[in-house]
């Protein structure tokens, strides 16, 4: 017993991040030194003792109860499980698994109107067909109302995640390689009619492969099919379809090994739990996936991934009501694209990082702070030419119109709609945020000829 430490107990209703920064005083460590025991950065390490980053995550706590000697049952953990033959004994935390969709002919049970349903996908592969290649069975003209693209978009992506699909051809690896840069090709331009055919063949045709857990050139594929279904699902306002989507490219990029992947389905994840108000969950799922000693050993890309979940956090902090937190967390995560010699790393990660990107999502999580001058500061720093993408531009202006119409400042607010249209017209109208924004001013005071043009084509008169 004596040569045994004695191991730390905790006081009544000590907070965890409390008991941690006092152990290690009296253990003699600084932040830094604790973070080499336990595989995090001393910057959050810091966090995890304030508070800052709640302190709920059962593996992050046993690395602390393991680095610093703590009890586990002092930071709220069982014993250390018992080990036979290499395997751990006893209950299990993991995410439950969901089973692989199978490629089945299922009669609808929804109600939906079979015939209207196949007569407006039929239109909408004739307005995607010359982008995205898909024969034609019809010479139907394509749709006007492209306030509708989302719903076909999300009803498309719907039916390939349950197998619902059963006339996809399913082409050569190469083939489905060239599809997928299609399809980011399409994400970036705003080309949703396109995406609606190209994203779900290709989730489609990748499980009918069997690609999730082959070869490292072919287990991305389902991956970042779902990762980019997930990402549509977030921007279209289906958050219940987008966690299945997200568990899944979670689930792909696990078994494909590949640490940026895995560490972007994080932070799908972490935008989910965000807009559940979930904000604590949303807060210890960024850091902690931006601190995993994977992510922290890798190169460029791997920095940039880190960079995007710091982000991620610092948008958590916002409408948590920490513009303090918001503003800390931004300025590491422009520190690390300044580090990264300024070019646009991970493009196809939702638009990409780069200092110009960091300043982008500033203007963002200062709207979601409720400070809209603040916003419009930040917006001046940005140059929209330089912004990486037309979705980029496309969400640059459709955050100022955001920050104008809390400022009370409509016709500013109508002009920055206006701009968003011209450079993305389909992401414009089948936005169910910019519907919300321009219901908002329908109501809210005169109405203009063009105000009520706008408001026809995203479908705020209907």
């Amino acid at each position: 017993m004596d040569a045994v430490r004695a191991r730390a107990l905790p006081a009544a209703d000590e907070d965890p991040g409390e008991l941690v920064r006092r152990t290690r005083k009296k253990r003699g460590l600084t932040l830094a030194q604790l973070g080499e025991l336990s595989g995090y950065s001393a910057a959050q390490v810091s966090r995890y003792e304030r508070g800052v980053s709640p302190l709920t995550d059962t593996v992050v706590l046993r690395r602390f109860a393991h680095a610093l000697d703590i009890a586990p049952q002092a930071l709220g953990l069982t014993p250390s499980p018992d080990v036979r033959h290499g395997h751990a004994i006893g209950p299990t935390t993991a995410y439950p698994r969901l089973p692989p969709p199978t490629l089945v002919g299922t009669a609808r049970q929804d109600g939906e109107d079979p015939m209207r349903r196949r007569q407006l996908l039929a239109n909408l592969a004739v307005t995607a067909a010359t982008a995205a290649g898909a024969p034609l069975a019809s010479t139907a003209s394509p749709p006007r109302n492209e306030a509708a693209l989302g719903a076909l978009l999300v009803g498309r992506i719907r039916d390939a995640m349950l197998g619902l699909h059963t006339d996809i051809t399913v082409p050569p690896t190469a083939a489905l390689h060239t599809d997928l840069s299609r399809a980011y090709t399409d994400f970036h331009a705003c080309r949703y009619g396109s995406l609606a055919v190209r994203l779900p063949r290709l989730i489609c045709a990748a499980h009918a492969r069997n690609l999730g857990g082959g070869a490292p050139e072919h287990g991305v594929l389902l991956p970042k099919s779902y990762l980019l279904a997930t990402r549509m699902l977030i921007k279209l306002d289906e958050q219940q379809l987008g966690w299945m989507a997200a568990d899944r490219a979670r689930q792909t990029a696990e078994a494909s090994g590949d640490a940026v992947l895995v560490a972007e389905a994080a932070r799908q994840l972490t935008v989910l739990a965000r807009r559940a108000d979930w904000h604590e969950q949303a807060m210890s799922i960024a850091l902690t996936a931006a601190d995993h000693p994977a992510l922290r050993a890798g190169g460029p890309d791997h920095a940039a991934e880190r960079g995007l979940l710091i982000q991620s956090a610092a948008y958590t902090a916002a409408p948590a009501g920490d513009a303090a937190g918001m503003r800390e967390l931004t300025d590491e995560a422009a520190a690390i694209a300044k580090e990264l010699g300024g070019t646009v790393l991970l493009r196809d990660h939702g638009g990409g990082f780069s200092p110009t990107t960091v300043q982008l999502h500033r203007i963002s999580a200062e709207n979601s702070a409720g400070d809209p001058s603040a916003a419009l500061a930040a917006a001046r720093d940005v140059a929209p030419g330089n912004l990486p993408s037309t979705e980029r531009r496309a969400r640059y202006y459709t955050d100022i119109a955001t920050a104008f119409g809390r400022w009370g400042r409509r016709d500013e607010c109508i002009r920055a709609l206006l701009a968003a249209e011209h450079y993305a017209p389909e992401e414009t109208h089948a936005r169910p945020a910019v519907k919300s924004l321009v219901s908002g001013l329908l109501v809210s005071g005169r109405t203009t000829t063009e105000l009520r043009g706008l408001a026809a084509r995203v479908g705020a008169l209907n």
